[in-house]
Parts: C-alpha cells; sequence; structure tokens
C-alpha cells in the first residue's frame, strides 16, 4: 500500500499542475486519452475508501452527500496511478493517481452524474495485473455499484473546505428542514 498524491500527473508533463485536472478519468474513454492512456494499460490501482462525497444542487446552493456502502464496508475503487519525474530536481519524484468514473446508478444518479468504477476483491490480482493490456478485458473487469449497494445522506457544507478535517464531516444532517430530493436511505 502507498499514499499517493489524487489528481495524475503523467510522466511528461512538464510539472505537477496538471493533476488538478486529471482527478478522476471516465472509464468510457481513459484507454484513448493521452493523459489516461498508459496507466489505463500498465498502471491499474485499487483505492479503498470508507466513502465519498458528491455535490447536489439545490434551490439554496450545492448541498454536498456523503455516500458509502450500505453495509458499512469499504469501496474498492478503480484508480490508475502514474510515478512523475521532476525535470528540475534530481531523483525526485511523485507517486499520483486518479479514479475512474462511470454514469451513476440511479441510486446516487439523482445527486450527480458520475460515480466511482469499483473492482471487486475477487477481480483484484487481474486488475493489477500489467501484463493484461487489452482495454475491453481490462474494462470488463470493473463494475458500477449495485442498485441498492450504496447509501446517501446529506452532510455539513463543512466539506467544502479543505482545512475542515475530522469525523464531523461525514455525521448525517438532521433530517428536519432538509427537502427530501431521492429515494436515498437517509439517517
Amino acid at each position: 500500500m502507498h499514499v499517493a498524491r489524487w489528481g495524475l500527473v503523467p510522466f511528461w508533463a512538464k510539472d505537477v499542475s496538471i493533476g488538478a485536472r486529471l482527478i478522476n478519468a471516465r472509464v468510457e474513454t481513459a484507454h484513448e486519452k493521452p493523459a489516461f492512456r498508459r496507466a489505463f494499460a500498465l498502471h491499474r490501482c485499487v483505492v479503498p475508501a470508507d466513502g465519498y462525497y458528491e455535490w447536489q444542487a439545490t434551490d439554496g446552493g450545492k448541498q454536498p452527500h456523503f455516500i458509502r456502502p450500505a453495509d458499512g464496508g469499504i469501496l474498492a475503487m478503480a484508480g490508475l496511478y502514474a510515478v512523475w519525474r521532476s525535470p528540475d530536481a534530481a531523483g525526485e519524484r511523485l507517486l499520483s493517481c486518479t479514479i475512474l468514473t462511470t454514469e451513476a446508478t440511479d441510486d446516487v444518479g439523482r445527486i450527480h452524474d458520475r460515480m466511482p468504477m469499483l473492482v471487486e476483491p475477487e477481480r483484484f490480482g487481474a486488475w493489477l495485473d500489467p501484463a493484461l493490456t487489452d482495454p475491453e478485458e481490462v474494462r470488463s473487469l470493473l463494475v458500477p455499484a449495485a442498485e441498492g449497494r450504496l447509501e446517501s445522506y446529506p452532510v455539513s457544507t463543512a466539506v467544502n473546505k479543505v482545512a475542515n478535517n475530522g469525523p464531523e464531516l461525514v455525521r448525517p444532517l438532521p433530517q428536519m428542514g432538509i427537502p427530501s430530493v431521492s429515494p436515498l436511505t437517509l439517517f
């Protein structure tokens, strides 16, 4: 297991700033795009997560939601990684990654139109195998979350500030005063 910077920085990038635009890769086109093509073929990873945030447009602005496995388990999100070497500092290397996304299932689609692709545990070995390079075969290993596998609930807008960090960011908001706009499980 390694810690990687979120936002893929391809090996050919002049500087790391490109990573800010490459935090997600569409599974439908990642194997074709220059920024992701090499990583899709050779540098795949699994990104474990308790859940993730998405923002839903409302009349009052954007409401963050925390999306997680309904069974309380861990998501194994399909990722790509790259190792970038700084042209300025000899030997300086950066490990970066991105998450593959797909169209959201109906459960999550009411919040956001995209969601992470998942790798099922029995497919970890094949997904991580750099000898497997056929794009269609690689894509066949991935699945969106099955209907009903994820749950979502609104959380505090404190998640909008990077300086905030802690368990309070995943606590559900009280249901009073929050319009119910989707059939997702709310606490």
